[in-house]
């Protein structure tokens, strides 16, 4: 007769839970998998079957009760490694939706907001562009991939239930910053375009004191603004994909003793 005694239930559950919920928070809060027009439902279900797969790969669980004080205190800490992972992979798409804001202002499309469900919230219409092609480019790229191999390396680097390696916030406050540099380098070559057109337009308006700048201007702005853009934008396949492999290897140097 098979017999399970409660030290051997408290193992598997260990093994299965702790696992799942830094997962879990992961999946609830990286880019793609944490979106919210994904039903809830397919998120657990997603870090469900995640877990299944990763959970016989990980090393030793600690020898914690899940029900007890410390387990609980394990259980939170699972919690937010997991979100800030998810949150260290959405640097990269912050600083694409951060170029659009950028040119949209420069270009005068400041006013013409869109309604973005990944944030539930209203955002320039060129951040809502450059933030779904910043998707596009992150699966063509495999980032997901890359994402759930950093997720399964995160287990040895900050392994469940060792309070001494805990996550370093310092640098992931820090690691927010690449947001506005990343924007503007992305958003440099319409900037720049954009600056020689405003020079020009003051020279004529200069020297032509009855143009209408503000009829003349703006279409001339925006004209140009679309057509550097457009041009730009075979480029950033590479910067994107260079963001998107620092944003993996802070997720994997978020351990750091003592911090």
């Amino acid at each position: 007769m098979l017999t399970v005694t409660s030290v051997q239930l408290n193992a598997w559950l260990a093994a299965f839970f702790w696992p799942f919920f830094r997962i879990m928070a992961l999946v609830a809060s990286a880019p793609l998998f944490g979106a919210r027009g994904i039903p809830a439902r397919v998120k657990v279900a997603v870090a469900f079957l995640l877990t299944i797969l990763v959970a016989p790969l990980l090393p030793a669980m600690p020898n914690v009760q899940p029900a007890s004080a410390q387990g609980l205190f394990v259980l939170i800490q699972q919690l937010m490694i997991g979100y800030a992972m998810g949150l260290t992979m959405r640097l990269a798409f912050s600083a694409m939706e951060m170029a659009g804001h950028i040119i949209g202002l420069q270009m005068g499309l400041g006013f013409a907001t869109f309604f973005a469900p990944q944030s539930a919230a209203q955002i320039p219409i060129l951040g809502q562009f450059l933030g779904v092609m910043a998707m596009l480019l992150f699966l063509a790229l495999n980032g997901h991939l890359m994402v759930i191999a950093a997720l399964v390396e995160s287990f040895n680097t900050l392994p469940i239930g060792i309070s001494e390696a805990i996550i370093s916030w310092k640098a992931l406050v820090l690691a927010g910053s690449n947001i506005f540099s990343w924007g503007l380098v992305l958003s440099m070559p319409v900037l720049a375009a954009l600056m020689l057109t405003n020079i020009a337009l003051a020279v004529l308006t200069r020297a032509a004191p009855q143009l209408n700048i503000f009829a003349v201007g703006f279409p001339i702005t925006l004209g140009i603004g679309f057509i550097v853009l457009a041009f730009s934008l075979p480029y950033f396949l590479p910067l994107f994909s260079s963001m998107v492999e620092q944003s993996v290897q802070l997720m994997l140097n978020l351990a750091k003793p003592g911090i």
